[in-house]
């Protein structure tokens, strides 16, 4: 994460657990994964497992492209879906290797930028371009989470307000107990 500097590493890291909370809330199969963990990449943050303790968990000996570890394909081919989420640490590399890997194997592929990284700016623009050119959907975890919510009626919508909107996004936090307050009111007045 430190090489991350297209974005303050507090925030990258809450878009990294909002992203996270978005598979949680809505039970999406999900495949860990980190090359060369004991190394300078580092190991993956402690709450993923934390929010994902039966997720298969691939440490990968030294691919830097996770889809050629066979372990790691295979993982994501269990899972039975053809719409994949990806994130990694770095957008350039971390994340365009394998995106552009699952596309040549026919999955559709939504790359999230702000749940990755780059050097850069002017890398993580250009890696959100390359992404694109190659046939990625490249997303914020916001709009996953509004994709995947479809409808503010559904059951998991408090769930997605709660632990992911009002857990990361504090001014939407804010928004939304006002809002309450408001109803709490309107509803009080009606009781008189």
């Amino acid at each position: 994460m430190l090489g991350v500097q297209d974005i303050r590493l507090d925030q990258f890291r809450s878009n990294v657990l909002a992203l996270a909370n978005i598979g949680k809330v809505h039970n999406l199969p999900t495949v860990l994964t980190a090359s060369y963990a004991e190394g300078p990449n580092g190991p993956l943050l402690p709450e993923l497992f934390e929010l994902f303790p039966d997720a298969p968990y691939i440490a990968r000996p030294g691919w830097i492209n996770a889809w050629e570890d066979p372990e790691f394909k295979a993982a994501v081919e269990n899972t039975g879906r053809k719409k994949l989420i990806m994130a990694g640490v770095t957008t350039d590399v971390c994340l365009y290797f394998p995106v552009v890997s699952a596309l040549a194997a026919g999955y559709d592929v939504y790359a999230v930028y702000d749940a990755s990284g780059c050097w850069d700016m002017m890398s993580e623009l250009t890696s959100c371009m390359r992404l694109a050119q190659a046939g990625a959907i490249v997303v914020n975890w916001a709009v996953i989470a509004a994709m995947l919510q479809w409808d503010w009626r559904r059951p998991v919508a408090e769930g997605t307000l709660k632990n992911v909107f009002g857990g990361h996004l504090p001014f939407y936090e804010w928004l939304a107990s006002n809002q309450n307050f408001t109803k709490t009111q309107v509803a009080g007045t009606d009781e008189q």
